[in-house]
């Protein structure tokens, strides 16, 4: 490295001449100004400037003018060449520093130049430089001086770091991995180039990845400057004195930076305590080196580099010790500003991110956890490689032969064996701060181990012998967490004390050591490490001791108790708050000085926020503290349950941005572990506190029980299943290591890096699995060599994985020698290594000693076809071998069959050979097939991927008759040309076993060979050809035909996609004969024209076997023949010819309806999706007559125009033998035929624009055709205005059930118009309309007299004028008429104007009139208006929100007048109810005169309202003035006191009531007694949900025995005790008039006698032979009970009704009741949900209910049935004509479709439930052919199936041919969100919702 030279010691102009080069480089790049001033500098003789004064010199101009302007100055005198040299480097930029500082140091400072520049000002004239240039030489001098100062504080500092070190720190000797960098594509490179400050841009590099490959830590800082360069390296791997290192030899002028360079070494953790704002400046010289300068200096030091930020170098060591986070920049940055305080870490991330010094040279040290932080940032990753196994030999020689004494290096070369051969001991030395501290153990261990007789040393003189090497230790400390990083390399002190004589005698009567001595588990060695620790203190006695290994002494435990209590707790609270260094206050004096004695601490130096040095300490390693905080969780209740499961997590390999930072290594939870082991009970009862044994065993159990959670969790990642098996071998529990693999078949361990111990941890689980085997995944595991020879430690393997681990053949022969070890092995995956094809030999070797082998994977190994043929080689001698696969040289796997198979009578499958992507050639062929003609039988050979020209298929097909193969011979992508077909085709003759042939010669090529056992077997002999995409001409097709010779038994035949034209069908069409077993001909995408269609009509026509034709000319032309045999029973085929997809001309369409004319057999004619125009279809409807064999014309998608739907609509009057016509345009349109002629039709023409004349043309079509059961116009446009025509013509169209309207733009008028045809057509029964948002309108018909006409109009915003007009139309309307308005906003005015217009009109009208706003006060309001307005009201009832209405007859209201001349003023109203509709008591008072007027009246009812008080005296008041009245209900939702205390009195005067309802109120006991006075004059009583006294409840129940002409009596929900039931069963003895009866859910007293008390009451009412219902929901009566009632109910032969809900019924007990109920002939309803019913109740309804012909309602619900009894259901159903509700909801089975197909056979049905019974779609099409059939159908519920999205669309489309039905639940179906959304706006009758 150049550095300064003394101008006295170097010519100045032997200077300039030699540094000419770089100069003429540097001064092209300079502007053309400084080029001037330059050049200005020689005299004017020598000065050229003419060139140079242009506006744009040339750049060989500019060059030729500097070339001579150096060579002037390399010949000028000394002072001249100074001041030339000291100009250009104040006027020039860019000057690299080594460059800069030598021409400045070789041209001296002369005043002369600042003179030259000062006289010029002074002479007035302009200075030639700035002025800022004047102060850059004072500037470079305080640059070099404060670079020397930072050269002086690294010296220092490496003098303290390497004081001990036991050899020198080269950096050659270093080994580093190198990692890919992941660098942001979205970060600038701001590295100066040649333009600017020098330096090459660095390389872009690719993602974060594993290493590559492995260089020395001197070859990777080669070119780093300029650049972000990031060192991994664990804790404890030397990272901070290999960053000491380089700034020592920095300092020297040695290593990869520049001694002109300033060299920053920072720490983080000593920037942690940096807490407030900093500047640039103030991190310089205040923390990093404080200098006493001028702020004038550090302001040129700064400014300088600033201005050369690439001539400086910073080091930032340890940021996994860093408190705050690195902020990465994810956008384009701006620059920090260096003057402004910014916090430490936003400067560190200024740097890192380039807005603060771009250009400068980074190093940063961490671990590999804290990559991620820097992802994106950095240019290049390195990380530190352990140490091997040479290198830690070395080590331990020289920790014990470091003075040449020969006991020692004999100790040394003992401790080297036990190291070497102890897993652990190993693993850990692998750091050199670990390595240091295991030769402190091994020295313990082994001078302990020796004969007690050694040589004392006295007590002060050993004290202060520790004490020195104590103090000289702390020297020699590094970094906290690494331990003395100068640990790594530090010489160990003589702390065992002693001299040479004794250390010779000691080794002289030494015992010797062996590996069992060493503890078995991690925790154990760090208690030994610590026992090692413990005794270098002078005060520690018990050395005499014998050392057991397994256990630490108790003696110094307990000697030592209090200081490692202390030194616990600061371990545990430096865990919790993330601390390392500890200050001299954090700790008492006695214990730090122990800690330094003994070597636990190492003093670090700090310097604080203000700059003052203090001492602080950390442990000699992490894992040390961690360690003692474990032993603190242990021993100490201090630290809780819960803040121990806070610290018990499992750490990961994998490094992830989630991860939390942390400073320590995570082996706390292993430590943890380890301690819970018996093995360590005794060691921490001696640490513990108070508690003693029983409370360390209690924490023990504790960890283990968390252990065990984890081992149960199926959530860990490979990484922490490997780190669980870690912490289960430490606990040493063999039954949590059964648990780990008990979990889990494999453990899948991907993408880590493994070491021996990592085997040894894997092989203590996994030898726990015994018999039961366990597989283990190393795929993508990179692993030491090593740790295949531990491999076979694990017994009980199954499965192997090595994929992507780099094996190679020697990898692999090392495994093959460990695999016979394994012998329970089963796959093994090899993939993606490098075993070529010697490894995959020594692994093919091997396939023998392996009997349970099945699998084995060797893909990607870089292998030849040679490892090909030794593997198919070992098929002949290896007979297990199932199956070779290999493809080119990617996949090779090996498939076996287990002996097993072999031995049992199996039938074992023949193996396959697949070859794919193979390179072939004839000669490789015919050795290919030689040897496979000598193996044994083969199922497949797959040879696809290679090329198979002509000679080398001949060589194949020769061979092939002595191929053993069963099933096929495939050979895809094989470059197959058409001239081959003949030679393949012919084996369909030549080779009986070949019977299918599949060829295709367009990519991708496919030929396949199918051999008879490749096929399922059958009786029938047949064969198939397919020569599909094969380029074939006419021509080919005659070679072809000549090839197959006489092939009678060919069924298939695939020529698609060939070239064969007209002509080659008709050449296919001629051969048709000689196919005599032919099914299936394809000829599709063959360039066939119009004239097809002719050729194939006369060939369905003519040949009896050919029954489908389709035709297509879509995206793909399709013309495909199918086959039946010629039928010879008489049975007329059924034939159909598909034209799909084609534009038809007229001239065709005629040609092929001729053609057609003369086909004999049902024919079906598709001609969807094809263009017909008008002309086209015209000329259809003139040969449709002749066609008598059609029977169905398909022409959906087919219609563009109405004037084509029209056209169509006339085949009704063309036609007799029309059925249906549907047509919508652009969709589904069918027009059906029968066999002779139609009674009626029915015709339905949607979506069209049938406007003006179209109506009128389409109803005078209508009115030539035939009867029409219905006409659907919906969806046509046709507003009132066409709407209004067609209803005028309804009378003239012979309409049998019903015209659909709907969605045609309908307004209020065109519900006038609608509705008036209750008065203009004597047939019309019903008109629905609704104006919401599914427009409705329907007019229904009927063909009988006198029935009701209805009129329903629903959300269509009616106004008063509307009503007006509509109570004209129905006051005309002949016969009685029933109206209904639901949500028509009317208004309670508007109301009674219509009911005073209906009651002039003297008829009768049954009105439904439902609004929102009719509750409450208006619902009396209204009720009460409407009473006033109307006298001949016979009921009136409001319930909920819908007003009812029953208006007399004028005939009826003279009856009553006649009756009661002297009421003629008064009202004849009957009934009055105002149900449910929130009035309150209050409301009532309003109606007291209303009801005066009504004496007449027998019923009254305010159930489900809030009476109160007010209500109840409304009541009473109101009771007297009711003569007539004999029914009051006045039930309650909520119970009441007070309404039947202030009743009761009432009701005891009130005479003629006889029908009392009370439910849900509190009955007291005064209420009990006066009612009980009155019940016997009753005839019917509701007492349900009473709450009374059990005295009270006693006396009624009591009472009803007097009731002995009750005929309807309910007592739901009931709380009977024994004596209130026993008195109930006797009532019913009593009351043998009962004809109602509802007992649900009545609640008895549990105990012995409840079954009998059950069995009492149905025994009661036998004599109840009136009964017409009967409900006993919830009685729980099981087998006995049913017993009993099936011995009652043949007596109830007037049953209508039977609700047994909720009974425990079996499925023999329902069996029983249905053999009972067969008397029951008037039985309508059936209700027995939520029980245990099966199959064989669902056969007994099969027998019994079909005589059961009044059924109407069927419920068995929540029952057992399977499909058996699904089918004897739907036979039950189909003789139940009456029903009109059946519900299956949660069956049992999903196949319901028996049930389903049934409901056809039920016309009168209304409502189905079949929910959550998870039917598919094959119930929902089902349900689509029923629907239709079922003209009175409004609900179907399907909610909670498996009703896909096409199950849905068939419910749809059905749907519009089923005007009455109302809703279809389909809630929690297979139909997602966005489909049901779909769906629903295309059909909102579909419900998706819950609701």
């Amino acid at each position: 490295m150049d550095e300064g030279v003394d101008p006295e010691d170097e010519n100045v102009n032997y200077v300039l001449a030699q540094e000419s080069p770089e100069l003429l480089h540097i001064l092209r790049g300079q502007s053309p100004t400084v080029i001037m001033k330059l050049c200005q500098m020689m005299p004017s003789d020598a000065c050229w400037n003419g060139n140079l004064a242009s506006s744009s010199p040339s750049t060989a101009a500019v060059t030729e003018h500097i070339e001579a302007m150096l060579e002037y100055f390399r010949g000028a005198n000394n002072a001249d060449c100074r001041n030339f040299l000291q100009t250009l480097c104040l006027l020039c930029e860019d000057i690299p520093m080594h460059l800069e500082s030598r021409l400045m140091s070789v041209a001296g400072y002369e005043k002369s130049v600042c003179e030259h520049f000062t006289s010029s000002v002074t002479d007035g004239k302009s200075s030639s430089l700035p002025s800022d240039q004047l102060i850059k030489r004072p500037r470079i001098d305080y640059w070099m001086q404060f670079i020397g100062e930072v050269m002086h504080l690294l010296h220092r500092r490496w003098e303290r770091l390497s004081e001990h070190l036991m050899r020198q720190v080269q950096l050659e000797n270093v080994w580093v991995g190198l990692r890919t960098a992941n660098r942001g594509r979205d970060r600038p490179d701001q590295t100066p180039g040649s333009a600017n400050k020098g330096g090459k841009t660095p390389e872009s590099d690719g993602d974060y990845g594993s290493m590559d490959s492995r260089v020395t830590l001197e070859t990777f800082l080669q070119g780093f400057t300029g650049k972000v360069t990031v060192l991994l390296g664990p804790a404890g791997s030397g990272k901070t004195l290999l960053m000491s290192c380089l700034g020592q030899q920095w300092a020297h002028g040695l290593g990869p930076i520049p001694s002109s360079y300033l060299f920053v070494l920072l720490e983080f953790r000593q920037l942690n305590v940096l807490s407030r704002p900093l500047s640039l400046s103030e991190l310089l010289f205040q923390h990093y080196v404080p200098i006493n300068e001028s702020d004038h200096k550090k302001e040129a030091i700064v400014d300088y580099l600033l201005s050369n930020p690439e001539q400086s170098c910073w080091v930032l060591d340890g940021y996994d010790e860093f408190h705050s986070k690195l902020a990465k920049q994810e956008v384009q940055r701006e620059q920090l500003n260096p003057e402004k305080p910014l916090p430490v870490a936003d400067l560190i991330s200024g740097l890192l991110n380039r807005q603060l010094l771009p250009g400068c040279t980074v190093m940063v040290t961490c671990r590999l956890r804290d990559v991620l932080d820097l992802e994106g940032i950095s240019d290049k990753v390195g990380q530190l490689l352990g140490w091997d196994c040479y290198e830690i030999k070395e080590y331990v020689d020289n920790f014990f032969g470091d003075k040449g004494h020969s006991a020692k290096r004999a100790l040394g070369v003992q401790a080297a064996e036990l190291l070497l051969s102890s897993r652990h001991l190993l693993a850990m030395s692998s750091l050199p701060a670990l390595c240091n501290i295991c030769c402190i153990y091994l020295e313990h261990l082994l001078l302990e181990s020796t004969v007690p007789r050694r040589t004392q040393i006295p007590e002060e003189r050993g004290r202060e012998t520790r004490r020195k090497a104590g103090r000289k230790e702390i020297k020699g400390g590094g970094r906290g967490e690494e331990g003395s990083r100068g640990g790594s390399f530090v010489q160990r002190e003589d702390q065992g004390g002693g001299s040479e004589d004794m250390m010779t005698t000691n080794c002289r009567n030494q015992l010797p050591l062996t590996q069992a001595q060493i503890p078995s588990t991690l925790t154990q060695v760090y208690l030994s490490v610590l026992d090692s620790f413990l005794s270098r203190d002078p005060d520690t006695r018990g050395s005499n001791d014998e050392l057991n290994t397994m256990k630490l002494p108790h003696s110094i435990l307990s000697q030592h108790r209090s200081e490692l209590c202390e030194l616990s707790q600061l371990s545990w609270n430096g865990l919790e708050d993330s601390k390392i260094l500890f200050m001299e206050e954090d700790i008492s004096q006695e214990v730090l000085e122990f800690s330094i004695r003994t070597g636990l601490f190492s003093q670090v130096e700090l310097r604080l926020e203000d700059g003052m040095l203090v001492n602080s300490y950390c442990f000699t390693h992490l894992t040390l503290q961690e360690f003692l905080a474990a032993l603190r969780i242990m021993t100490s209740d201090d630290v809780s349950d819960t803040q121990l499961k806070k610290r018990f997590s499992l750490r990961t390999r994998w490094t992830t941005k989630a991860d939390q930072r942390t400073v320590f290594t995570d082996s706390l939870y292993l430590f943890v572990c380890g301690l819970a082991s018996p093995h360590c009970t005794a060691a921490l009862v001696q640490l513990g506190g108070t508690g003693g044994q029983n409370w360390v065993q209690k924490r023990q159990s504790l960890v283990l029980k968390l252990l065990k959670n984890l081992c149960h969790s199926n959530t860990l990642t490979g990484p922490k299943i490997l780190e669980l098996c870690h912490c289960v071998q430490e606990s040493q529990d063999h039954q949590l290591a059964q648990q780990v693999v008990g979990a889990r078949p494999t453990l899948e361990l991907r993408n880590i890096q493994l070491l021996p111990n990592d085997i040894q941890a894997l092989a203590f689980v996994v030898n726990s699995v015994r018999d039961s085997g366990i597989g283990l995944d190393f795929g993508a595991c990179t692993m030491e060599s090593e740790c295949l020879d531990v491999l076979p430690r694990c017994q009980y393997i199954h499965y192997l994985g090595f994929c992507g681990a780099s094996l190679t053949a020697t990898g692999a022969a090392s495994l093959a020698s460990a695999l016979p070890s394994c012998p329970d092995i089963t796959e093994i995956n090899l993939s993606d290594n490098e075993l070529k094809d010697d490894g995959i030999k020594h692994i093919a070797d091997i396939f023998t000693k392996l009997p349970r082998l099945a699998l084995v994977k060797l893909g990607r190994n870089h292998s030849s076809l040679k490892a090909v043929d030794y593997l198919i080689g070992k098929m002949s001698s290896f007979l297990n071998i199932q199956q070779v696969h290999a493809d080119g040289l990617k996949e090779l796997t090996v498939t076996f069959s287990q002996n097993s198979d072999l031995i049992s009578h199996k039938t074992k499958s023949e193996p396959t050979i697949c070859l794919l992507n193979q390179k072939w050639s004839k000669p490789n062929m015919q050795k290919l097939s030689e040897s496979l003609a000598c193996c044994p039988a083969l199922s497949v050979l797959d040879i696809s991927g290679g090329r198979l020209d002509v000679e080398t298929l001949r060589t194949l097909t020769r061979f092939l008759p002595k191929f053993n193969v069963t099933q096929k011979i495939v050979a895809n992508d094989s470059c197959l040309t058409v001239e081959g077909l003949p030679i393949l085709t012919a084996l369909l003759s030549a080779c009986p076993a070949v019977v299918e042939l599949h060829i295709r010669l367009q990519s991708p090529v496919q030929v396949s060979i199918v051999f008879s056992g490749g096929r399922e077997a059958t009786n029938e002999v047949s064969k198939l050809l397919c020569l599909s995409c094969c380029g074939l001409l006419p021509t080919h097709l005659a070679r072809v035909w000549r090839s197959l010779g006489s092939s009678p038994d060919l069924t298939l035949l695939d020529l698609s996609s060939n070239c064969l034209g007209n002509r080659g069908l008709r050449i296919l069409l001629d051969f048709l004969p000689r196919l005599r077993s032919i099914q299936e001909i394809n000829a599709s995408n063959n360039g066939t024209g119009v004239e097809r269609v002719g050729m194939l009509a006369v060939a369905l026509c003519s040949h009896n076997n050919l029954t489908d034709i389709h035709i297509s000319d879509g995206d793909e032309e399709q013309v495909i023949l199918k086959f039946c045999p010629d039928k010879r029973d008489g049975k007329q085929q059924k034939k159909m010819f598909r034209v799909n997809n084609s534009s038809l001309p007229p001239s065709d369409m005629t040609t092929l309806c001729r053609r057609l004319v003369q086909c004999r057999s049902h024919l079906e004619l598709d001609l969807s999706h094809s263009s017909l125009s008008d002309k086209a279809i015209e000329n259809l409807l003139k040969v449709l007559p002749k066609m008598t064999s059609l029977q169905r014309l398909n022409v959906s998608h087919s219609i563009a125009s109405t004037t084509g739907a029209l056209m169509l609509v006339r085949c009704l009057t063309v036609s007799q033998r029309v059925t249906s016509v549907e047509l919508r345009p652009q969709t589904a349109s069918f027009i059906q035929f029968d066999s002779v002629k139609a009674e009626q039709a029915s015709c339905r023409l949607t979506h069209c624009s049938l406007k003006g004349d179209n109506l009128q043309r389409l109803l005078e079509i209508l009115q030539q055709g035939p009867q029409l059961s219905v006409l659907d116009l919906s969806s046509n446009q046709l507003g009132d205005e066409g709407v209004k025509h067609v209803v005028d013509c309804l009378q003239g169209l012979k309409i049998t059930s019903y015209v659909n309207l709907s969605n045609n733009g309908l307004t209020q008028q065109g519900v006038m118009d609608v509705a008036n045809t209750l008065c203009t057509c004597n047939n019309v029964t019903a008109v629905e309309v609704s104006l919401g948002a599914e427009e409705r309108c329907l007019v229904w018909f009927t063909q009988y007299d006198g029935c009701v006409k209805t009129l329903s109009v629903r959300d269509s915003s009616l106004e008063r004028a509307h009503l007006v007009r509509l109570a004209e139309i129905v006051s005309i309307s002949p016969g009685p008429t029933k109206l209904e308005f639901k949500n028509n906003l009317l208004q309670s005015d508007w109301i009674e104007d219509f009911v005073t217009l209906l009651n002039r009109s003297q008829r009768g009208f049954s009105i439904s009139i439902e609004e929102r706003w009719i509750r409450s006060e208006e619902a009396v309001t209204l009720l009460c208006r409407c009473l006033d307005v109307s006298s001949n009201i016979h009921t009136i009832r409001v319930h909920h929100t819908t007003l009812h209405l029953s208006l007399m007859k004028s005939t009826e209201l003279a009856s009553h007048s006649d009756n009661s001349a002297d009421l003629t003023p008064l009202m004849v109203t009957e009934k009055i109810s105002l149900m449910d509709c929130a009035v309150d008591g209050y409301y009532l008072a309003s109606m007291k005169s209303i009801i005066s007027r009504c004496p007449l009246l027998t019923e009254l009812d305010f159930s489900h309202n809030n009476l109160g008080i007010e209500g109840a005296e409304f009541i009473c008041s109101v009771l007297p003035s009711l003569p007539n009245l004999t029914s009051l209900s006045i039930g309650s939702k909520e119970a009441s006191v007070t309404v039947v205390e202030k009743l009761s009195e009432a009701l005891l005067q009130a005479a003629a009531i006889q029908c009392l309802n009370l439910s849900g109120h509190v009955i007291s006991d005064t209420g009990a007694q006066i009612l009980s006075r009155m019940l016997p004059r009753l005839r019917s009583l509701n007492l349900s949900h009473c709450e009374w006294s059990a005295s009270a409840g006693l006396q009624l129940i009591k009472a009803l025995r007097e009731c002995v002409s009750l005929e309807g009596l309910c007592l739901d929900c009931w709380q009977l005790n024994e004596e209130s039931r026993t008195c109930l069963a006797q009532a019913l003895r009593k009351i043998n008039s009962i004809r109602r009866l509802k007992l649900n859910k009545i609640a008895t007293e549990i105990g012995p006698s409840q079954a009998n008390g059950v069995l009492d009451l149905l025994a009661a009412m036998e004599g109840l032979t009136q009964t017409q219902e009967i409900e006993l929901e919830g009685w729980r009566m099981a087998d006995r009970g049913i017993e009993e009632l099936a011995r009652v109910l043949p007596v109830w032969t007037e049953l209508r009704k039977i609700s047994l809900s909720k009974n425990l019924i079996s499925d023999q007990s329902g069996d029983m009741l249905l053999e009972a109920l067969h008397s029951c002939t008037h039985l309508e309803e059936l209700h027995l949900p939520s029980n245990s019913l099966g199959d064989l109740t669902a056969a007994r309804m099969a027998v019994v209910l079909p005589s059961l012909t009044h059924i109407t309602v069927l419920d068995i619900s929540e029952n057992r049935i399977r499909y058996e009894g699904s089918v004897s259901l739907s036979k039950a159903i189909m003789c139940m004509k009456n029903l009109t509700k059946i519900y299956l909801t949660s069956v049992g089975t999903p196949e319901l479709c028996p049930v389903a197909a049934s409901l056809a056979h039920c016309p009168l049905l209304q409502d189905v439930g079949l929910g959550w019974n998870n039917c598919g779609d094959n119930v929902a099409v089902e349900l689509v052919r029923v629907m239709p059939l079922c003209q009175r159908l409004t609900r179907i519920d399907l909610e909670s199936n498996a009703v896909s999205v096409s199950g849905a669309e068939a419910l749809a489309r059905a749907l519009e041919s089923c005007p009455a039905l109302q809703l279809i639940r389909l809630w929690r179906n297979k139909v997602s969100p966005s489909e049901a959304r779909r769906l629903s706006l295309r059909e909102r009758r579909l419900n998706f919702s819950s609701t």
